[in-house]
C-alpha cells in the first residue's frame, strides 16, 4: 500500500512542481537553502550560507554584534534576489537561539523583515527541538533515541521514537555560547556543559539507543573522523559512529589546537574555533547517557518544517523509494520497468524460500527502481555512472551499509558477479548476508534485462522460480523467441548461487 502510495506521490509532484526555500537566520551561520518541491524525498537546487557569528558575545554582551548583524542583512538581501532569481516564492524564514537571546533581538528582526521582504518566525527552544526531531523523522528510517542539535548559541535535546516525539529542551550549550560563557577556557566549558546536562531529562532514557548528531559543528566533526579512517564513503548523513571510539575522538580534539588536527583543512575556518567546545558537549552526553552508538543526521530544523508541512499520507511514503523512483522517471530509457523489477523479484524471493527482512525488501525494491539509470552511458561506465549516483546521490532513510548493498548489486547487474574489482572498501561494509543478497540481486536483474531489454509489460507474463534444485524460468508462447544461449548462461550464473541448475522452459 506504501509503495502504491510512493508511485501516486511521485506522479503528483512531477506534474507540477513548485519550489520551496528555508532561510535560516542562526547564532554562527545564515544559510538559504531552496528545494525543487515540497515531497517526502527533498531534493535540494540551492544551498549557500554566511558564517555571521551572530551569536558571538552575547552571552557575555547581551546584544548581537554589529559586525554580525551588517553580514546577515548582506546575505538577506542576497537570498531575496536568489529566490527571485529562481522563482521560488514560498519561503519560510527561521530565527533561532541567538536573536531570541538578544536585547536587540526585536531591533535585528524589524530590519532583518525589511532586508528578506517576509515574514520571520522567532523560535522557542522547544520548538526548535521539535523541528530537529521531525527533521530526523523526516530522513532516518524508524529511528529510535535522542536528538541534539548543536547550534551556535544552544543545544535542542529531545526523545524520538519512530514518529513519536517526548518534550524538547533546550541548554545554552552552543559552540559560541560555550565559548564566551567560558571564556575560552576548556575547563571551565567542560565544568558548565557537565552541569547543564546532568539535569537534562531527554537523557534519562538514551542508554543503550542512539544519539542523533545534528548541526554543523558535529557534522564537521564527525567530517575529520571519517577522513581520518580513510572512509569508504564520502557521505555524512548516518554515518555512524560507535560511541568508544567517540569519546575518544572528542578527547582528542577537545585537548589539541584544532590547527594541529590531521584533515582540518576540510573544516571552514569559520567553524574550527568551536570544534572543542562541541567535541567537550558530546563527551559530556556520552558519559552522562551512554548511548550505544552516535548517528549524524544532515537533516534538522529546516527539513522538520517541510516534513511538517506534509499530509499524514505523503509523510508515510517511503522516502528512499520516492526518490528512487524520481531517479527512474529522469533517466531510465522506460520508466516503468523498475515496477515490474520489483514484482518479479518479489514473486521469485517468495518462491524461491529466500527469507529476507523488511529493510532487506526495501533496499531490494530501491535497487530495482536503480538498475536502468545508467544506460546512456557508455558501457564501458555504466557501472561507475549508476555506483556514482549511489554512493553520491542525497537519499535520505538509508544507512551506509545499504547504500553500499545498492552500489555492488548494480555493479553486478552490469559487470557480472565477479564485477568487484576495487570495491573492497564498500564490501567491508556489508555483512556476508547483504553481500550475498546483492549477488543474488544482480543476478535476477542480468535475466530480467536480457529477457526484456529493460521494457514494462515483458516480465509480468514470465516467471522465474528455484525448485527442486531447479532454477526455472517460464516463458510464455508468445515469447518463446526470447530464449537464448545468453539468457540461459545468466540463468546458469543465478542458479550457482542457489545450488541449482538451469532450466528455459515454454508454457503450453
Amino acid at each position: 500500500m506504501l509503495e502504491a502510495a510512493a508511485r501516486g506521490a511521485t506522479q503528483r509532484s512531477d506534474s507540477a512542481p513548485k519550489p520551496v526555500a528555508i532561510v535560516d537566520i542562526g547564532s554562527n551561520s545564515v544559510r538559504l537553502v531552496a528545494y525543487q518541491a515540497l515531497a517526502r524525498a527533498l531534493t535540494p537546487i540551492f544551498n549557500e550560507k554566511a558564517m555571521c557569528g551572530l551569536g558571538k558575545g552575547v552571552v557575555t554582551t547581551g546584544r548581537l554584534p554589529d559586525e554580525g548583524v551588517d553580514r546577515a542583512m548582506k546575505a538577506l538581501r542576497r537570498y531575496r534576489a536568489l529566490c527571485e532569481t529562481m522563482g521560488v516564492d514560498d519561503i519560510e524564514v527561521i530565527a533561532t537561539a541567538a536573536v531570541r537571546g538578544a536585547k536587540n533581538g526585536d531591533v535585528f528582526l524589524d530590519a532583518a523583515r525589511d532586508a528578506i521582504q517576509r515574514d520571520i518566525s522567532l523560535l522557542s527552544g522547544r520548538r526548535e527541538a521539535e523541528l530537529s526531531a521531525l527533521g530526523v523523522i523526516s530522513a532516518i528510517h524508524e529511528p529510535d533515541g535522542v536528538v541534539g542539535d548543536l547550534g551556535g548559541g544552544s543545544l535542542e535535546l529531545i526523545d524520538v521514537h519512530k514518529e513519536a516525539l517526548g518534550k524538547g529542551i533546550t541548554l545554552p550549550l552552543g559552540g559560541l555560547a560555550l565559548m564566551d560563557a567560558s571564556r575560552r577556557s576548556m575547563r571551565e566549558a567542560t565544568r558548565i556543559a557537565r552541569k547543564a546536562i546532568a539535569d537534562a531529562k531527554p537523557l534519562d532514557h538514551l542508554k543503550g539507543r542512539t544519539f542523533y548528531a545534528v548541526g554543523g559543528t558535529w557534522r564537521s566533526l564527525a567530517k575529520l573522523h571519517m577522513r581520518q579512517r580513510n572512509y569508504a564513503l564520502g557521505v555524512m548523513h548516518h554515518y555512524r559512529i560507535q560511541t568508544s571510539e567517540a569519546a575518544d575522538f572528542a578527547e582528542l580534539v577537545e585537548h589539541i589546537d584544532s590547527e594541529a588536527l590531521e584533515d582540518i583543512d576540510f573544516v571552514s575556518a569559520a567553524r574550527r574555533p568551536l570544534l572543542a567546545y562541541g567535541a567537550i558537549v558530546l563527551d559530556e552526553i556520552i558519559r552522562r547517557a551512554k548511548p550505544r552508538e552516535i548517528v549524524i543526521s544532515a537533516a534538522g530544523v529546516r527539513e522538520g518544517m517541510l516534513y511538517e508541512r506534509l499530509s499524514s499520507a505523503e509523510r508515510r511514503v517511503d522516502p528512499l523509494l520516492a526518490a528512487t523512483r524520481e531517479l527512474e522517471v529522469t533517466f531510465a530509457r522506460a520508466p516503468g520497468y523498475g515496477d515490474d523489477l520489483i514484482d518479479w523479484t518479489d514473486a521469485y524471493m517468495e518462491k524461491s524460500g529466500i527469507d529476507e527482512t523488511d529493510e532487506e525488501r526495501r533496499l531490494r525494491h530501491a535497487a530495482c527502481l536503480l538498475s536502468d539509470i545508467a544506460w546512456r552511458a557508455h558501457p564501458e561506465y555504466r557501472a561507475q555512472r549508476a555506483m556514482n549516483i549511489v554512493t553520491q546521490g542525497p537519499f535520505v532513510a538509508i544507512d551506509h551499509p545499504g547504500r553500499a548493498f545498492l552500489s555492488l548489486a548494480i555493479v553486478f547487474r552490469h559487470e557480472g558477479l565477479d564485477g568487484v574489482e576495487g570495491l573492497s572498501d564498500l564490501r567491508t561494509l556489508l555483512t556476508t548476508r547483504l553481500f550475498a543478497r546483492a549477488r543474488i540481486l544482480g543476478a535476477l536483474m542480468r535475466v530480467a534485462y536480457l529477457l526484456s531489454a529493460s521494457m514494462p509489460g515483458v516480465l509480468p507474463r514470465t516467471r522465474l522460480r528455484v525448485c527442486d534444485r531447479a532454477a526455472t524460468l517460464t516463458l510464455p508462447a508468445a515469447y518463446a523467441d526470447l530464449a537464448s544461449e545468453r539468457v540461459l548462461n545468466r540463468l546458469k550464473a543465478l542458479g550457482k548461487l542457489m545450488g541449482a541448475d538451469a532450466q528455459i522452459e515454454v508454457a503450453p
